[in-house]
């Protein structure tokens, strides 16, 4: 590393090898002033007397990465809590929970997550009667990795007067055995029913939500649409997410832009309020809506019944939803709907639609993940002008089973990519994490490697870079990153995105991350996942 040595230091100039957007090269210098990019190019022509230099030897700088769809709260609280990702047996499972449940202080409820069933040799659901097995004296909840199917104790399941009177919620299931008794499954909007009984356990300390987000800064990544829960979310606990949010605004390493999982217009009202002393780190941005569940959980709509399974799926999105939705356009707000399903990607075009034919601006509408797009969906989608928030790191945790839900003439359409791509489609990366590692180059590569699903739907390392940079920032109303005047939020890599392979993106290094000119201090020695 270089430096020069002003009187006064004016700028910060960085140098690397290249400096890289989804376009190509663009120089290998940027320019730093006032927290905005003030040149980017060749360092001969923008190093001035009096700048500040620092060289990064085989590194390129990239615009920083943008994570358009993640779980902020739960995330934070993975890190510190319990993920069951890596049971294998129901045994395991239970095993690992009642762990975590004795290291916990008494009485209080019990929240572990990312169980995948299709992981566990028993190739079904735990049960009530499991969890009491490994927590039998207080509520207990564990969720999929999905986030769209909870297990609950008998606990939990009494405390939150869930019996066989109980009925099925609008969009959603109460598993249950043949005698008509809940059996502790609960899928889709069932799952809230249960996070009343977990509202005693104490707050998520400030300290880890700033930590966390700390530790997003040090993957590359400058800002993220954090999903807000209200209501329904279980890390919420004494508080509403974005009240955690506000108390923290002054403090937060990264820029988080909120969208709020707000089922009336008065509850995202409440929601979309931004503290005075927010600065430009937190921002409320829209409303995120559901309109079905998931793959893995059977509960994505879809036209066509699964190829495993006699069910087409659940249809989830109501005229509250709309209602919902129209009044975030009315605050100046997105519309962010949840779509995996081709029939919900299909009928969340058509409420775009009627959104468009009442003034809603196209890049003001986005549709998360887009998962199963028939090449007529494509066409109907681009024609729309909105925003596709996807996911490629789904393709590497559902490459053992998807074959099995979908059959081979629906496997063409999945995740499309490269023909969302060339459609004209603005295309924004995230991870939808704590569903997948929030780590942007895992997905950059995923969404190059593809894991045998679809291969031709591949995307370059460019257009990987591009989608988790530009498309993110689309996606998150911000400007086009590196551009003179746009804030100098970059990221530092060791990867050559126009020659590297999807395994060397996956292996790359960090070295550094600058948001608003600053330099974020990172501890790499803590962990940025849980499995």
């Amino acid at each position: 590393m270089l430096s020069a040595s002003p009187t006064t230091i004016v700028r910060t100039v960085l140098v690397a090898d290249a400096v890289l957007t989804g376009r190509g090269a663009v120089g290998n210098a940027v320019a730093i002033e006032n927290g905005q990019v003030a040149a980017v190019g060749e360092s001969q022509e923008i190093v001035r007397d009096g700048d500040h230099v620092v060289v990064y030897d085989g590194g390129f700088i990239t615009p920083g990465f943008r994570d358009a769809h993640i779980h902020a709260i739960p995330y934070a609280a993975l890190l510190t809590g319990c993920s069951l990702k890596s049971a294998d047996s129901i045994t395991d499972l239970i095993n690992r929970l009642a762990t975590f449940a004795r290291s916990q202080p008494s009485g209080t409820p019990i929240v572990a997550s990312r169980f995948d069933d299709e992981c566990l040799i028993e190739q079904r659901l735990p049960t009530r009667a499991d969890l009491d097995t490994a927590v039998p004296d207080r509520p207990a909840v564990i969720y999929r990795y999905c986030g769209h199917i909870a297990v609950a104790n008998s606990r939990a399941l009494a405390d939150s007067g869930i019996d066989a009177a109980t009925p099925d919620p609008d969009g959603g299931i109460i598993d249950r055995s043949e005698s008509g008794e809940p059996t502790g499954g609960l899928r889709e909007t069932a799952a809230g029913l249960i996070a009343t009984s977990l509202a005693r356990g104490a707050p998520l300390p400030a300290a880890d939500l700033i930590d966390g987000r700390t530790r997003l800064g040090g993957l590359g990544i400058t800002s993220i649409g954090a999903m807000i829960g209200y209501g329904e979310s279980p890390y919420e606990q004494l508080a509403a997410e974005s009240e955690l949010f506000r108390d923290v605004a002054g403090d937060l390493p990264i820029r988080v832009h909120g969208l709020s999982i707000a089922s009336t217009p008065a509850e995202l009202s409440a929601s979309a309020r931004t503290p005075t002393d927010a600065g430009d780190r937190l921002r409320w941005i829209g409303v995120k809506r559901f309109s079905d569940g998931s793959l893995g959980g059977h509960t994505a709509a879809m036209c066509s019944p699964f190829s495993d399974a006699d069910t087409t799926g659940t249809f989830r999105l109501t005229g509250d939803d709309i209602a919902v939705s129209r009044h975030s356009l009315k605050l100046g707000g997105m519309v962010a709907i949840h779509a995996i399903g081709d029939r919900a990607i299909s009928e969340v075009l058509s409420v775009f639609r009627e959104l468009l034919s009442e003034g809603a601006v196209p890049s003001d509408l986005r549709m998360e993940h887009v998962s199963i797009a028939s090449p007529q969906l494509v066409a109907d989608f681009a024609h729309t002008g909105a925003v596709a928030v996807v996911q490629p790191a789904f393709l590497s945790s559902e490459e053992g089973w998807l074959g099995k839900r979908l059959g081979p003439e629906r496997m063409p359409w999945a995740y499309p990519f490269r023909s969302m791509l060339r459609a004209g489609i603005a295309l924004a990366g995230s991870s939808d994490s704590i569903v997948e590692p929030p780590h942007p180059l895992w997905g950059m590569a995923a969404s190059m490697d593809r894991h045998g699903i679809a291969p031709e739907e591949a995307l370059t390392g460019l257009e990987a870079l591009g989608v988790f940079t530009s498309g993110g920032a689309a996606a998150l109303r911000e400007r086009e990153p590196l551009t003179v005047g746009s804030a100098a939020d970059l990221a530092v890599v060791d990867c050559d995105f126009r020659t590297a392979t999807p395994g060397q993106v996956h292996d790359a290094h960090v070295l550094d991350t600058y948001v608003g000119g600053h330099r974020l201090h990172v501890d790499r020695s803590q962990p940025t996942w849980m499995d």
